[in-house]
């Protein structure tokens, strides 16, 4: 080899070394920025959620709360697109602004203490990319590259609210684009991911994580009945967008006044909570999922997760939709898994698994978070699952902004969005 061709080789080496430092220091520096507000924010709602527990009465100033966050959002972010933006601004299309982080952080806080029925992960999302993008501009950063701190920050805040370092990585990288991965920010989201996850445990923030009582040996007939509770799950998940979309609209048709909408919405929620007389469907719902992961859960409670999930985020409060959908797919999970004869813990896993999975419409962050949330136990069980509802749920989604790229069921192009 002469020595041109030894010089080009350094040369491209140096160029990748130079690279390989930059996006370090700027995952490390995004990792321990978003991580240490996620984990504030996590810890924020652990605390709002335990004093709403104690303090029942704090539920009838839901109204009131949904008040204020209209007009903080009014106020200083005029029209709100919630996770929409932050794939927008991932595409190129539109610019995630700053303020975004301190409206989500303190709106979803009022959301969760007051009683409405959201999750975290999704207001998560926003904050971390609002963040990724702040300080992407801090550095001064081109258009190409701060898109990938944005994913950055997404992963880091999933990471550290959720403690799902791996599934946290590869969601910011999936869900913008079903059927192309932004490779270019793998090596950032992981170091991001890895860092944040480290974060909170120091702040009191510990990772998720369930049992399955019982995971039976697979054989034909219970591949069978699993491919059922998968198809099952698929339409579950469509039922999921297509409620929480409609839901959305339906509630602007019939109160178009957003502050006399949010005040309704309320009003539902506190009738709801008078009628059951406790507080399992308010707040995230990670109650139902505990006792349905036991093996218990009323036939209906999908059906009012969905319903007051989709009330909630309707009628102008914040927060998330994935806790929500965990919620729905595992105590749809386990009605189903009794009807079928199989274990019904073992079935509210993969009912989790199968509707996150045809919401968001990306199948490896699924199959990662199942084995962070739940183990290699049950493996074979979480691959037919996601498998069956990422084709069976169609191109609904719960972020219309999401571009599904190359099609579901054959190898071609469609580039569309995902419908609602």
């Amino acid at each position: 080899m002469n020595a041109s061709v030894w010089k080009e080789q350094l040369a491209h080496l140096g160029k990748h070394l130079g690279l390989f430092c930059k996006w370090l220091l700027i995952s490390v520096l995004t990792g321990c920025v978003v991580g240490w507000i996620s984990s504030l924010f996590a810890l924020g709602l652990r605390t709002v959620t335990a004093f709403r527990g104690d303090h029942g009465w704090v539920v009838f100033c839901l109204p009131l709360a949904g008040l204020l966050i209209v007009f903080l959002y009014r106020r200083f972010l005029g029209e709100d697109g919630g996770t929409n933006l932050v794939l927008s601004n991932i595409h190129a299309q539109k610019d995630v602004p700053w303020v975004m982080a301190p409206l989500i952080f303190c709106a979803t806080l009022l959301t969760h203490l007051c009683g409405g029925s959201a999750g975290r992960e999704g207001a998560a999302l926003q904050l971390g990319g609002s963040l990724g993008n702040a300080l992407g501009r801090m550095l001064k950063m081109d258009d190409r590259d701060r898109r990938v701190v944005v994913m950055c920050g997404m992963s880091a805040a999933f990471a550290a609210v959720f403690g799902t370092p791996m599934a946290a990585a590869v969601f910011a990288l999936e869900v913008a684009s079903v059927g192309v991965m932004y490779y270019a920010g793998l090596m950032p989201c992981v170091f991001s991911a890895l860092i944040a996850s480290r974060i909170a445990p120091t702040m009191g923030i510990g990772p998720e994580r369930f049992t399955i009582a019982l995971v039976p040996e697979m054989d034909l007939w219970t591949a069978g009945r699993t491919v059922v509770l998968a198809a099952l799950c698929a339409g579950t998940a469509t039922l999921l967008c297509v409620v929480l979309h409609r839901g959305g609209q339906l509630c602007r048709s019939l109160v178009n006044n957003p502050w006399l909408r949010a005040v309704c919405g309320g009003c539902v929620i506190i009738a709801v909570f008078l009628i059951r007389g406790d507080q399992d469907y308010l707040g995230a719902g990670v109650g139902l999922i505990e006792r349905a992961l036991e093996g218990q859960a009323d036939w209906y409670a999908f059906l009012l997760k969905m319903a007051l999930t989709a009330v909630t985020i309707g009628c102008g409060y914040k927060g998330g939709e994935i806790v929500p959908t965990f919620c729905v797919g595992a105590t749809f999970g386990c009605v189903a898994g009794g009807l079928l004869g199989l274990p019904p813990s073992l079935c509210a896993a993969c009912g989790m698994a199968a509707l996150f999975c045809g919401v968001t419409n990306c199948p490896i962050a699924s199959l990662l978070i199942s084995f962070e949330l739940f183990g290699y136990e049950a493996m074979p069980y979480f691959l037919i699952t996601v498998a069956v509802s990422f084709l069976l749920s169609g191109y609904y989604g719960l972020y219309h902004e999401q571009t599904i790229v190359y099609s579901k069921y054959k190898a071609m192009l469609v580039n569309r969005k995902a419908r609602e």
